[in-house]
């Protein structure tokens, strides 16, 4: 009943494709799982007023959480390859309420780099690494479209997550927000879990867009590269180089401009909205971008995010102005979104899916390493000079850079 012979078309022997439930559960994942996460600035302000850390201090704990979120992505990339995305994903739902619910006891610095750099690393680790090559696996056709579908959900949790927190904690305070929020990621993640499939060959059915002579017993191609073979091209570490510093840049700006919208003059609310901008124009980009880079390819896709991006950094030069984080914030939101939909169909595109998601674990690894080190940087440059003007400026320059890297990857020799 489910075997497609022609599935160019969409599965039309089929009155419906499990791939899309399999998108729909994702995003809904990712919308829990990194909407709190990227609600992180606005407990920014609530840290150091209640404890009188400084700036480099909060953020040497997102950069903790950074470095190790990518240490652990190889890890949860191995998982999902060998045992399935419900595997990976029940690990990391348990994790993840494990470290929120310690969060919300924090008493000293220690506690906050252990329960939130380690814990909740840990936890976060498991939702891209687990979603985004089930998705690769179900899709040949349209892979670019049904991954930014996918992040999409980060898009819509950027969006709404940050007004929940903030709710949460102006109603309460921070420590019962974290706990409401570790509790609610615990139970949707742990639903919505159950309804993913390693490949369609798990439900008798071919990936999206493939034909017979792209078919072999199991389900799916294993067409690709080992993640060993990857990192012997020259293609993959000028790609690691160029999202290095993306995430360099974004994790930077995103733990940040909050506490600088605040500074600028903006209520907690305000900032608040600020980074709900950012998440709602994300999935415009997301959608976008997921859906252009289908049509024009993955590298021009890349190209062109480092673009919008390249605007938004320098908008953001003139951002002591409050007004000016309302134009800086649609051009940011649009990149950001886009970067993070197009790295999954990038990586299969380049180096195929037969180890999709080790390979994808590496380059959130090497990747997340310029997170990591971007916000403490930021916010020693803040505590010397009691500016960010200096850090937008790098930030700036690592900008061009990684569009520079991003212009040879296409040229670097495969293997």
């Amino acid at each position: 009943m489910h075997e497609i012979k022609d599935s160019g078309k969409t599965q039309a022997r089929s009155r419906f494709f499990y791939g899309y439930v399999i998108v729909a559960a994702s995003a809904l994942i990712l919308v829990i799982m990194h909407g709190i996460g990227s609600s992180f600035g606005i407990f920014f302000n609530e840290f150091q007023e209640e404890f009188h850390w400084n700036r480099a201090a909060i953020s040497g704990g997102t950069s903790i959480s950074f470095f190790l979120l990518g240490m652990f992505s190889t890890v949860s990339g191995r998982i999902t390859d060998r045992y399935g995305p419900r595997v990976t994903m029940a690990i990391s739902a348990l994790v993840l309420v494990a470290g929120y619910l310690l969060l919300s006891t924090t008493r000293s610095i220690w506690q906050f780099y252990l329960f939130y750099g380690v814990v909740i690393s840990l936890g976060n680790s498991g939702g891209d690494m687990a979603v985004l090559p089930t998705v690769a696996r179900w899709f040949v056709k349209q892979r670019g479209l049904m991954s930014s579908i996918v992040k999409a959900g980060t898009g819509i949790g950027m969006f709404v997550m940050p007004l929940v927190s903030a709710w949460l904690i102006t109603s309460y305070n921070w420590r019962t927000a974290y706990m409401v929020l570790g509790i609610a990621a615990f139970v949707i993640i742990i639903g919505f879990s159950r309804l993913l499939k390693r490949d369609p060959s798990e439900m008798g059915l071919k990936p999206y867009g493939t034909d017979e002579r792209n078919v072999i017993t199991g389900g799916i191609t294993d067409t690709g590269i080992s993640t060993r073979e990857m990192l012997r091209t020259g293609r993959f570490w000028f790609l690691a180089g160029s999202y290095f510093l993306v995430w360099f840049v974004t994790q930077s700006t995103m733990v940040h401009i909050a506490p600088h919208g605040v500074d600028a003059g903006l209520s907690l609310a305000q900032a608040a909205g600020i980074l709900s901008i950012i998440g709602g124009v994300s999935i415009i980009g997301r959608l976008t971008m997921g859906n252009a880079s289908d049509r024009i390819g993955m590298h021009k896709a890349l190209l062109v995010c480092f673009g919008v991006l390249l605007t938004a950094i320098l908008l953001l030069q003139f951002t002591n102005q409050s007004w000016i984080l309302y134009l800086f914030a649609p051009a940011y939101g649009f990149a950001h979104g886009g970067f993070f939909a197009i790295i999954s169909p990038l990586v299969a595109e380049m180096f195929g899916i037969k180890s999709h998601a080790g390979n994808l674990g590496m380059l959130f690894f090497i990747g997340m390493s310029g997170g990591a080190i971007g916000p403490i940087i930021t916010g020693r440059i803040f505590d010397t000079t009691g500016s960010y003007q200096a850090a937008f400026i790098m930030v700036l320059i690592a900008t061009v850079v990684g569009f520079a890297l991003a212009l040879f990857v296409r040229r670097a020799k495969q293997r």
